[in-house]
């Protein structure tokens, strides 16, 4: 039994995972008939861990190899294919010698890196300046994927992030060699819409018509009280059906969220006590209280322009039409002003802008910056 058990990083066990009974099922089917499938949703809303999920289900679990890569911090190819082999190696230590033996027979350009631990078991001591052509390790990585003695899925996370890449031939570059594969099936997870939209929807671009296209919507809030509520009990502890409903609307149901404000909530409960809606509050406070010195830091970073731009947006909520002239009155702000800003705070993520609205990315940030 863990010590808290409303999970906010990682994923632990499907006994701690709420819902998605019909989007496992979809994106397992999808997966083990043969299909690519781009999933697509706001961020923090669960995709990653739908995939760890579905990856834990027997049909999976027995019969395939399954990677999850991260590529959200990469910049271009090289460092992609960094993520990819150090992920592949990673999982197959865990499947034994015969496993990784055959990955690392097949990665030559990069054997000379590799080093081993006392128990004979390798470590992946690549650097990224190591991987000097690519191309060429990337075609030694889907080598291996397609020669694998079990079929294999490969999840990417944050996919959207290759349209930033400085060489735009990567997506043809990947493209080329996904349609290739016969052994190896691709989830590609992503959480701009726009350009995951771009990427798979565009006539133009490689991805065209490659996949099946898949999206998540928030968990049901009845299925949420009725986990968060059992979740509780399990430790001699209850929470009101209003608190759990209250938790949910206030983060419109987005699941780090709700996990987060639970996982407190569950911490200021004691055993054989009862959780209401007015813990709520004290369990946020909590929250922003812990990440106070990295919201400091992290507002000391931002120009003076892109701090009032994002004040801004914040005080919105949901700002819409920056440009517009209420706007602009309401906090004396130019239209220049504030095109240049917008553009440095989605690049460095404190605002997301999807369908023509802008928020600030962290809404715990956001309630931290109310109170500044």
């Amino acid at each position: 039994m863990v010590s808290n058990p409303f999970v906010t990083n990682g994923y632990l066990s499907p006994h701690y995972f709420c819902d998605r009974v019909e989007e496992t099922k979809q994106l397992t089917t999808l997966v083990t008939n043969g299909n690519n499938v781009a999933l697509i949703s706001p961020r923090r809303l669960g995709k990653t861990g739908l995939i760890y999920h579905c990856f834990e289900q027997s049909t999976i679990k027995d019969n395939y190899y399954t990677f999850v890569v991260d590529i959200y911090a990469t910049k271009n190819l090289q460092e992609f294919v960094y993520e990819l082999g150090k992920t592949v190696l990673n999982v197959l230590k865990s499947r034994g010698r015969k496993a990784w033996e055959k990955f690392l027979n097949t990665i030559s350009s990069l054997r000379g890196n590799i080093s081993f631990d006392i128990n004979g078991n390798p470590e992946w001591g690549v650097g990224v300046g190591d991987i000097k052509v690519p191309d060429f390790t990337l075609d030694e990585i889907f080598t291996y994927l397609e020669q694998a003695d079990k079929p294999c899925i490969v999840a990417i996370d944050e996919f959207q992030v290759i349209a930033d890449y400085p060489d735009n031939k990567v997506e043809a570059v990947l493209r080329s060699r996904i349609q290739k594969c016969k052994n190896t099936r691709f989830i590609y997870s992503g959480s701009q819409r726009h350009m995951m939209s771009e990427i798979f929807v565009s006539p133009s671009r490689p991805f065209y018509q490659s996949t099946s296209l898949m999206s998540i919507e928030p968990i049901d809030s009845e299925k949420y009280v009725a986990f968060a509520q059992d979740l509780f009990r399990e430790y001699n502890k209850e929470i009101t059906r209003e608190a759990v409903i209250a938790t949910y609307q206030r983060y419109e149901g987005v699941t780090w969220y709700v996990q987060s404000v639970l996982n407190a909530l569950f911490t200021l409960t004691n055993t054989n006590t009862i959780c209401t809606e007015e813990e709520i509050e004290p369990a946020v406070q909590q929250i922003t209280d812990q990440q106070s010195f990295a919201y400091k830091a992290l507002l000391f970073q931002l120009p003076s322009k892109q701090k009032e731009v994002l004040m801004a947006i914040c005080k919105e909520g949901n700002a819409a039409n920056l440009t517009s002239s209420s706007f602009l009155q309401r906090y004396h702000l130019t239209a220049s002003t504030v095109q240049a800003a917008v553009k440095g705070l989605l690049e460095k993520d404190f605002i997301t802008h999807d369908m023509g609205i802008y928020a600030l990315y962290d809404k715990f940030f956001a309630q931290w910056l109310m109170q500044q």
